[in-house]
């Protein structure tokens, strides 16, 4: 697919692998390549299997961008939101293979995935806003809401906390944790498992549980990261 991104179509299950070689960091290059290799699911009306690489899921967004500011700044931080949004509403099963640490925007793309199989070991999953300095926007309030059991929902949006895979089954990160060699093949069987799915069926039920949270997602993407909204936000 591209120099950061793979895409490999068996059995009708597209496994789309990230790798930039350091933190799979969310670059504009990235969110480019992943949302071709969704299309290109689409088109072959394939589940989704989202890999990160060897310990790294994502790290978040680049931080170059970021650092650079204005439009650039601005379009990766609304790129990488309106990415969570298609894959919480993507018309097959999205199976995430967690392979080590996700935080900040990597850990919002770990949530909007149906299914998330987490590597065991030293890693760490948060949504780490509070603590460099960044209010929690309303879009990744919405999707921590959803995904998060209530009190975890409060300790990951105002405390920042830092989840290990062990605590994210609980807290809502994760729904299985397995032995990082096991984690790429417990993922794929899961994905192969869920091809027997009805996809009609999935599609519409899927944006029937999530309709009250995409509208709010959406309504976040637009007040926050839309033309008119000031850059950086308040």
């Amino acid at each position: 697919m591209g120099d950061l991104v793979s895409y490999r179509l068996k059995d009708s299950v597209a496994t789309i692998a990230m790798d930039d070689g350091k933190a799979n960091a969310i670059s504009i290059q990235m969110l480019t390549e992943l949302g071709a290799a969704l299309d290109r699911a689409v088109a072959d009306s394939a589940v989704v299997l989202l890999e990160g690489r060897e310990g790294r899921f994502s790290a978040g967004f680049d931080l170059t961008t970021l650092a650079a500011g204005g439009d650039g700044a601005k379009a990766l931080v609304r790129g990488g939101w309106e990415l969570a949004a298609r894959l919480l509403s993507f018309p097959t099963p999205v199976v995430i293979a967690c392979t080590g640490h996700a935080m900040a925007m990597g850990a919002f793309l770990l949530l909007s995935g149906d299914y998330r199989v987490g590597a065991a070991g030293p890693y760490r999953l948060a949504t780490n806003e509070v603590a460099i300095g960044i209010t929690m926007p309303y879009v990744g309030i919405e999707i921590l809401r959803h995904r998060l059991t209530p009190a975890c929902f409060s300790r990951a949006v105002t405390l920042a906390e830092t989840f290990s895979p062990g605590d994210a089954v609980a807290a809502g990160f994760l729904d299985r944790v397995v032995e990082p060699e096991r984690v790429r093949e417990v993922a794929r069987e899961t994905a192969g498992s869920l091809t027997a799915l009805n996809m009609r069926a999935h599609a519409a039920s899927k944006l029937r549980a999530r309709r009250r949270m995409l509208e709010a997602v959406r309504a976040g993407i637009d007040e926050e990261f839309g033309p008119e909204a000031p850059w950086p936000p308040a």
